[in-house]
């Protein structure tokens, strides 16, 4: 009796399956929920009397007291997982100094199983392939267990070898897969087409009769290589000579144990393969079958003499695997169960039987449908019974003419023509009688349907009653059982419940015909989820390609033991149930079940008592019979020892702890062993074995090749013992013979977070560039003119300036200024490196003009002194401007007469001689304000001096506003006399000129209203006239914008400088520019936001991170080719993670110049983070005599301090890579040398030996071609590349290269010395991102990061790498030895492949279906790499193929599919099934930060699932967006699958659906709570 089952009742059955230990809830932390908690908070010790208040008590009702409950719960929990684990950190940090026999102690003898559990589930079916490469084997296996996969890597080997055969012009050979039923050939050859890059032919006697031609068969064997069909097919095609034995390489038989007697399995064998004499023509033979010997009871020496009859008649050997083999590799087996339910009633016989009884029992055809009528009433209820004469005489139409000619065969007289007549109208009469009653709607009555079909209901029910997503098989054995029970649950099984029949092809009278094609459509409609309950019939135990189911029932018993195997293996789901339904009392069916699974013990009794030659993995056990003394060992530093025979374990324990993306997963090394190898060469004769170990593909090594030993046992000892010496060596393991990865993993994998996003400094900025200080000190004999203009004009009429510096002024880029109106015109210069002469007396009159502007415009007065001026601004004549490059005077295009006017008379006054015209278009300055200043428009004759200040006049800043001339005398009180005015002066309307000089930003909301009201009304003689022109003086109030802009352009020449890079000053200011406190933080809110600096650098940041990620995996990929992925990634995280980039940029550490020099960047100083400042544009070096800030040193206004996260840094030096792959690189044509300045400043950030590459061309240089890449072809190879690159146009060089791009991790080594596609994927990841990025970077320039970042993703994304991968059909070329990875592959392209077929031509189909095995994206990411270091590093091959088959699917990325790809989350899901499938509205997941006493390990954050005021899933980690993910990962690992009522056993939950039945208010508030768990559930958005 299997330990699982229970007789009881199934509704009295109780769960308690948990995730978490039971701990205790007595720790307290403090402070967790903030003032909410605070304020809930209650003293229970006060209450010194509380027993007598009981009557009272009562558990959380409100939804503040559930929270407050839950809140105390997770606290409490958390502080007690903390302590629990906090102990078992302080037990494993000194666990690092245990000796080796303590380490065995408790890593060996605490599991006895240890070297079991060593065995992987791919280990078996390895050797298994392995044994029948060489002999013919019949190999006995469960159901699940893999047989398929076993015979997939055989032909691929067959096959391998039959292309060599053939380029040697060898006979060509074919292989058949021979299966038992038709409804199997297409599905075995769909499975070999997924595992198989040869052609697969599958092939039934239906086809037609063109079958049976010689051409025909002429035409398969020359398309294909392996043929799918049933053993008749065979047969029959033999029999005609269409084929010969020696013609076949292997002979597959499907369901091996059918060949006996004269079934078409044992024709083959003896009468054509025992006829072949030659036994080396004979085809390779190997059978597969869950039991050899239906045993129904028979003797252990009858099921010898029938397993030898099978042996010799198939030619092969039986193998199977160690009991202890399968029961170490978790096959999965479901959790079965007995349902009983109550006999049915003695009358069997319904109304409606009774009368058509009465009617027409007389007719002898009905005698037939009488009985299955009363079988159908017993078994199903009196509906059903009704039915079936519905079932009967609709299909009896159908079959009268078969009915009637078969009478007529049998008659004997003419006159019984009569008699037949008179039956037929009978027959009429009947059909007429059943098609006019009303059957009516089934009900779950037991007056409509029998104590069976209530307990079936019963149990489907508590797998639908909330959702759907259950899948389960209803076996029976008849075929219109099957359809009844589908018509009865399209009326009881509720809405969830969608219902279909699965039986067989069948023809006969009197029964329903469901076709092949039908038959196939309703695996794919259940596989897809369009059905979700299947009522089958025994089509559906052998061999059918059915999906994981949750539920199987035996609502019919089994017949044999082999139907009982065959069917329990469909329930494969993690959380399956098989249950038998037995009558109660009924002591036959007991016996059934009894039978079955004495007869299951018996075989495997029989397997069990094999040969251990015959059993795999059977010489795991001779493990510790080795000596130590004939083998090496080795000595750690601190005397910990290392032998052959520990190897195992310590292996198996170092993998065990490798922190892998599933902790859910028990890990294990895979050993592949080669028998029949050379052992001795002293010896030929002498034979042995070699053993690769292979680790998961996240270990620092993956895999290593042990010595040649001969037995297999010592050769898979000396693979794991070479292989922990390569550890112990490389620093993976200690010299305790421990494992060191999990703390080296942190340090390097997650290099990017060791520096925090919010960790700041204060450092250094530089205010003014280095330009202005060359030669300054001195008199500059010539001067060079820079013309200033815009190109759009300014709010008035304005006359350009020039700029004169002591030396070559760089051409700079033009950038907008904004005007009034929020229209923007841009800054246009032109720079003459011609150089001016300027005479001793000119430079006086420049400077004097220059202070000039600084006087009357800026209220700044500044010494005069020629050797400390920076530059000179001068007004330049427009007319003069065409000719500039012609100038060779300054005297040609300056504004000389302007100069000399200001020069000698600066400003004049009114005079009561004034001419009144000669006050128009005049700039007015305020000598007591500097903030007064206005441009003159025209007279105001209406008004008078003394006169009011007019109504809309603005009184800002104005104390005395009697009349317009007391508004124009700005003095204070003590100096004011406004008697001593002129009283008859003009007044004159002047536009203020506003406070505004952040001419780089669009006018802001708070100087709108200054700007509104610049129209003012004053006098003239208490102001100053400039002789200064308007149109001058209008340019020169965007002067201190224009300077600020060139400074910053000057200050990023100065970068690019230090940098040695050559990117344009436009791109060298946008990369140096963070115009927020958050722009490194895309998507965030900008904090703090600078307006008017321009670019900022988040779109350079986002390509240099891509071509950086690029560059590096580049170089350490052709540096260090030995390595593995693991190294890889470690080596270039740490050349591109932020804390490098932090430390080369800011000086920690140096870098070497080419001629050996070290240097320090100090790029923190170039760093732009403060826009236009009022204060700093003013030219250095000048004394300040006069002005606002004259009291200050230059030291306080130039030497200032920004406050900079260490993050931000790091995201220029990656915004410099993007500015120089940006500035030589346009998107077009791709040309080597067009990104060697990227190259150039990937080097000098980076800052690493393990990128010393100057120049893109250095990366191929430095790549030395392995040995595998070069070494000769195989003609498998050869045509696997004929093959893929009929797909994509390009011809390799070197197909070994290509083959390994298609090698899985599981796939070894040793069978062609091909290492496998991690390291291409490695660097194709890398590659495939730079096309992405590329083609969204230049396709939409104004996108910003944020959004990049959103697109790019699923472009970058698995699932749609793995949809490109089967849409090419390149799945069929990978080469792997894991059959999960093969099931999943085919179960993956059946859904692409059909989704596709129904998208009508949407690129966007791969988004709404399943996650692809990984392996489908890696191969495409391999593939690219591939054809890149096959092309000799040419990354238009690259691009080539992105264009060709991966851009087409993201021309149009507004797909709402696309827009909201990356918002799918686990926490969603897990929410989602509590909430609706489940119904729990007593459910919350939280987050509680924790403490560890483990010095440097600082806090953690505990997430918590709390079900029903109980902790049942957690996860620890540093951040708690990564802990909710994975407690989510875990809960959903236990929930999904299992029905509702297991749910509520297990959980304890008793929750009522509010929603259902209630007010439409009381709804909408159950919805409100339940989102609001979700949002929580799912934690701060990131």
């Amino acid at each position: 009796m299997i330990s699982s089952m229970t007789w009881a009742q199934v509704d009295e059955e109780e769960h308690n399956c948990l995730s978490c230990e039971e701990m205790s809830t007595s720790a307290k932390s403090d402070n967790e929920e903030g003032n909410e908690e605070d304020a809930e908070q209650q003293d229970d010790d006060s209450d010194s009397d509380v027993d007598a208040d009981i009557a009272r008590a009562h558990g959380p009702n409100t939804t503040t007291e559930k929270r407050r409950a839950q809140n105390d719960i997770m606290r409490a929990f958390a502080a007690n997982i903390s302590a629990n684990l906090t102990q078992k950190e302080v037990d494993e940090a000194a666990a690092k100094t245990a000796t080796e026999e303590q380490l065995s102690i408790r890593d060996i003898l605490a599991k006895q199983e240890t070297t079991v559990r060593i065995t992987n589930p791919r280990d078996y079916q390895t050797e298994l392939f392995q044994r029948a490469k060489d002999e013919n084997v019949i190999a006995v296996l469960d159901t699940g267990s893999g047989k398929t996969h076993i015979a997939t890597l055989l032909l691929r080997h067959v096959l391998d070898d039959e292309l060599e055969n053939r380029a040697t012009g060898d006979m060509h050979k074919i292989a058949f897969f021979l299966v038992d039923s038709v409804n199997l050939v297409f599905q075995q050859a769909n499975v070999l087409r997924c595992g198989l890059d040869q052609n697969v032919e599958g092939i039934c006697g239906s086809m037609g009769a063109s079958l049976w031609s010689k051409t025909t068969w002429r035409n398969h064997f020359d398309k294909n290589m392996v043929i799918v069909c049933t053993a008749e097919v065979l047969a029959q095609c033999m029999m005609h000579n269409f084929i010969s034995m020696a013609q076949i390489n292997l002979l597959i038989f499907d369901e091996a144990h059918h060949a006996k007697n004269n079934h078409p399995y044992a024709r083959i064998m003896k009468d054509y393969y025992a006829h072949e004499l030659d036994i080396a023509k004979r085809p390779r033979i190997f059978g597969m079958t869950a039991s050899p010997v239906d045993v129904k009871g028979l003797s252990s020496d009858h099921i010898r003499e029938a397993a030898s009859a099978l042996e010799k008649l198939l030619h092969a050997k039986i193998t199977t695997t160690a009991e202890s083999t399968l029961a170490s590799n978790s096959i999965s087996r479901p959790v079965e169960e007995v349902a009983t339910y109550e006999p049915p009633k003695d009358q069997y016989e319904s109304p409606l039987h009774l009368r058509i009884k009465a009617k027409f029992g007389d007719v002898p055809a009905f005698k037939k449908l009488f009985l299955a009528s009363e079988r159908h009433g017993k078994e199903l209820g009196r509906w059903a019974s009704d039915m079936y004469w519905s079932f009967a005489f609709a299909d009896e139409q159908s079959a009268k003419l078969q009915r009637r000619e078969e009478m007529m065969h049998n008659k004997v007289e003419q006159d019984n023509v009569q008699l037949w007549d008179a039956k037929l109208e009978r027959l009429k009469e009947a059909a007429e009688f059943v098609q006019q009653f009303d059957f009516g709607t089934c009900t779950l009555t037991i007056e409509d349907v029998s104590s069976k079909v209530q307990k079936l209901q019963f149990w489907l029910n508590s797998y639908y009653e909330r959702s759907d997503e259950a899948r389960c098989i209803v076996f029976v054995e008849k075929r219109q059982t099957a359809r009844l029970l589908q018509l009865i649950f399209s009326h009881i099984g509720g809405p969830n419940l969608r219902c279909g029949v699965l039986v067989g092809v069948n023809n006969r009278a009197n029964e329903h015909n469901i076709s092949l094609r039908n038959q196939i459509l309703t695996v794919t409609k259940f596989r897809r989820g369009e059905l979700n309950c299947l009522f089958a019939t025994s089509v559906a135990e052998e061999g059918l390609d059915i999906p994981q189911c949750n539920l199987v029932v035996r609502f019919d018993l089994y017949r044999t033991m082999i139907a009982y195997v065959q069917s329990r293996g469909r329930a494969r789901h993690r959380n399956s149930k098989y249950l038998h339904m037995l009558e109660d009392g009924n002591n036959d069916h007991k016996a059934v079940l009894l039978s079955v699974l004495s007869d299951e013990q018996v075989m495997r009794n029989f397997c069990k008592g094999l040969p251990q030659d015959r059993l795999i993995n059977g010489f795991d056990n001779d493990v510790t019979a080795l000596g130590d003394k004939l083998f090496p060992s080795f000595i750690t530093r601190s005397g910990a020892k290392l032998t052959c025979r520990s190897g195992l374990s310590i292996l198996h324990h170092y993998v065990a702890t490798l922190p892998g993306p599933d902790r859910q997963t028990m890990l294990q090394p895979t050993y592949v062993i080669n028998p029949e190898t050379n052992y001795d060469p002293l010896n030929p004769q002498r034979r042995g074995y070699v053993c690769e170990v292979i680790l998961p593909p996240y270990s620092p090594i993956t895999s290593i090749i042990g010595d040649v030993q001969g037995k297999k046992v010592i050769a898979k000892c000396s693979a794991a013992f070479k292989l922990c010496l390569d550890l112990y060596h490389k620093g993976h393991l200690d010299d305790n013979l421990l494992p060191t990865t999990l703390k080296r993993l942190p340090a390097g994998r997650n290099a990017l977070l060791a520096l925090s996003q919010k960790k700041k400094g204060m450092y250094p900025m530089l205010i003014k560039p280095e330009f202005w200080k060359h030669e300054r000190g001195t008199t500059p004999p010539c001067l060079y003119l820079t013309i200033v203009d815009v190109d759009a004009g300014l709010d008035r009429p304005h006359q350009p300036l020039g700029l004169l510096t002591r030396n070559p002024f760089p051409q700079l880029p033009k950038f907008p200024i904004y005007l009034t109106d929020g229209r923007p015109s841009n800054i246009i210069s032109r720079s003459s490196a011609t150089p001016l002469s300027v005479p001793a007396k000119m430079l006086e009159v420049l400077t004097g003009f220059t202070l000039r502007i600084y006087k009357d415009i800026y209220n700044k007065e500044y010494e005069n002194d020629v050797q400390k001026m920076s530059y000179w601004v001068v007004p330049i004549l427009a007319n003069k401007i065409s000719s500039f490059s012609s100038v060779t005077a300054l005297s040609q295009i300056l504004d000389m007469d302007q100069i000399r006017k200001v020069y000698y008379e600066p400003v004049w006054k009114w005079t009561p001689d004034t001419k009144p015209e000669d006050l128009i278009d005049q700039y007015f300055v305020d000598p007591m304000n500097g903030g007064r200043r206005y441009y003159s428009d025209r007279l105001a004759p209406h008004l008078k001096p003394q006169d009011p200040v007019p109504k809309n006049i603005p009184r800002q800043n104005h104390k005395f506003l009697s009349s317009i001339l007391d508004y124009t005398d700005s003095k204070w009180a003590k100096s004011r006399n406004i008697s001593k005015w002129n009283q008859s002066q003009p007044v004159l309307e002047v536009e203020k000129i506003p406070f505004r000089r952040n001419h780089l930003a669009r006018v802001e909301e708070k100087e709108k209203g200054e700007l509104a009201h610049l129209k003012l009304y004053i006098c003239p003689e208490p102001l100053h006239i400039s002789n200064l022109a308007t149109p001058f003086v209008v340019m020169c109030y965007v002067l201190p914008a224009i300077i600020h802009r060139f400074e910053s352009y000057l200050i990023a020449l100065d970068a690019c400088k230090v940098l040695d890079l050559n990117v344009s000053l436009a791109l060298a200011l946008e990369a140096l520019t963070k115009d927020s406190d958050t722009s490194d933080e895309h998507g965030e809110e900008k904090i703090n936001f600078k307006s008017g600096m321009g670019p900022n650098y988040e779109r350079l940041e986002f390509l240099g991170d891509c071509f950086l990620k690029m560059a590096t995996s580049i170089s350490v990929f052709v540096q260090k080719p030995d390595e593995n992925e693991f190294e890889f990634h470690v080596r270039r995280m740490e050349m591109l993670c932020n804390k490098n980039l932090l430390e080369t940029a800011v000086g920690k550490k140096q870098v070497v110049s080419a001629d050996g020099t070290e240097r320090d960047l100090q790029l923190y100083s170039y760093i732009r983070t403060d826009s236009f400042s009022r204060r700093t544009w003013y030219p250095d070096g000048l004394k300040l005599l006069k002005g606002k800030g004259m009291k200050k040193s230059e030291d306080d206004w130039l030497k200032l301090t920004h406050n900079l996260g260490d993050k931000s840094i790091a995201d220029v030096c990656e915004a410099f890579i993007g500015a120089a792959f940006q500035e030589h690189y346009n998107g077009g044509q791709w040309n080597p040398t067009d990104w060697d300045e990227a190259v150039k400043a990937v080097k000098l950030f980076a800052n690493s030996p393990d990128h010393t590459m100057s120049r893109w061309s250095d990366y191929y240089a430095a790549y030395q071609k392995p040995k595998y890449q070069v070494a000769n072809a195989t003609a498998a190879m050869l045509e696997m590349a004929r093959k893929v690159e009929a797909k994509h146009p390009y011809h390799f060089k070197y197909p070994r290269l290509l083959r390994s791009a298609f090698a899985h991790s599981s796939y070894p080594y040793i069978y062609e010395n091909i290492p496998n596609y991690q390291r291409l994927e490695f660097l194709g990841d890398s590659l495939l991102d730079m096309a992405f990025i590329m083609h969204l970077y230049y396709k939409y320039p104004d996108k910003d990061p944020q959004w990049l970042t959103e697109h790019k993703t699923p472009m970058v994304s698995n699932k749609f790498l793995g949809a490109v991968c089967v849409k090419l059909g390149w799945h069929i070329h990978i080469k792997q030895n894991d059959p999960s990875v093969g099931s999943q592959i085919r179960d993956y392209v059946m859904e692409a492949e059909e989704a596709e077929r129904e998208a009508g031509g949407a690129v966007d189909y791969w988004v709404s279906i399943s996650e692809p095995p990984k392996c489908l994206a890696d191969v495409i990411e391999a593939y690219a790499a591939a054809i890149f270091v096959d092309a000799e590093f040419d990354f238009s091959v690259v691009h080539h193929f992105f264009t060709l088959h991966l851009k087409p699917f993201f021309q149009d990325m507004t797909l709402a599919s696309y827009e909201g790809f990356a918002s799918n989350h686990p926490t969603t899901r897990l929410s989602k099934i509590l909430s609706i499938s489940f119904g729990c509205s007593d459910w919350r997941m939280g987050a509680r930060e924790t403490d560890t006493l483990i010095p440097g390990k600082g806090k953690a954050i505990a997430a918590m699932v709390v079900i029903h005021g109980k902790v049942h899933f957690y996860s620890l980690g540093q951040s708690g967006r990564y802990a909710r993910v994975r407690a989510s990962h875990a809960a959903l690992e236990k929930l999904e699958g299992i029905p509702p009522f297991e749910f509520r056993n297990r959980y304890a939950c008793d929750c009522v659906d509010q929603g259902s039945g209630g007010e439409a208010q009381s709804q909408e508030a159950v919805m409100k709570a339940k989102e609001e768990q979700i949002r929580e559930a799912l934690g701060p958005s990131v």
